[in-house]
């Protein structure tokens, strides 16, 4: 650790010659110390040793700007959380480092960040999608496409159109759509489900029997894709 106020002043030659080394031996070190410099200078470097942090004087000389952390136990340099990637011109293109969840969550941001698979599994969680299982009934927006899936009980009666209105409205067009049915226990199978009708936001189907009559309940999962 050394530092100095970089200032040679009029001395003895012993005096001189160890005010040199003492200057050079703080430029040498980065004015290592665990306190700033008595005398500072406009970019002057100091590596703040009590942090471990390398940080760099500002052009005005009034604030220190911390550059990178240092980490003595691995001998390796670390990039500081939250720092901002920019161009030659010092425009902002990145980010490295936690972006606010709710911009990225919404699909507002455009600054480029790294987000950590953490917050993308409770991010997709929080939409509706677990890892282990979807629920019964959301939808999650994926490279501006929106995959939506709803399971709805439904009477299963020969010719009875019945209408399942989907988790919400695709903006512009339903791009395809795909329903599958399970009826109760005990039901005769041999009846099929079939789409009638669909709109941005809901799905018409009916069921159809060989036989007209009623069937009982069943169980219809539906799969629509659209933007």
């Amino acid at each position: 650790m050394s530092q100095n106020d970089l200032n040679i002043a009029n001395q003895t030659a012993s005096a001189t010659r160890s005010d040199i080394n003492s200057a050079l031996q703080a430029l040498g070190s980065n004015n290592s110390g665990s306190s700033a410099p008595t005398t500072t200078y406009a970019n002057m470097h100091w590596y703040d040793t009590s942090s471990n942090m390398l940080k760099q004087r500002s052009e005005a000389d009034d604030a220190w700007i911390s550059i990178g952390y240092f980490d003595q136990s691995t001998n390796a340099f670390r990039v500081l959380d939250d720092t901002v990637v920019v161009n030659t011109s010092g425009t902002q293109t990145g980010l490295i480092g936690d972006q606010a969840t709710s911009t990225w969550q919404a699909g507002t941001g455009t600054t480029e960040s790294l987000v950590s698979p953490a917050k993308i599994k409770s991010a997709i969680e929080t939409l509706g999608v677990d890892v282990n299982g979807l629920t019964s009934s959301n939808y999650l927006e994926v490279g501006g496409l929106i995959v939506q899936w709803k399971t709805q009980t439904f009477t299963a009666q020969e010719n009875n159109i019945q209408t399942l209105n989907l988790p919400t409205t695709f903006p512009n067009a339903l791009l395809n759509c795909q329903i599958a049915m399970q009826l109760n226990v005990g039901a005769s199978m041999d009846g099929s489900l079939y789409i009638r009708s669909t709109s941005t936001s809901q799905v018409n189907f009916q069921f159809s029997h060989t036989t007209a009559g009623n069937y009982g309940t069943g169980t219809v999962h539906i799969l629509a894709i659209g933007h």
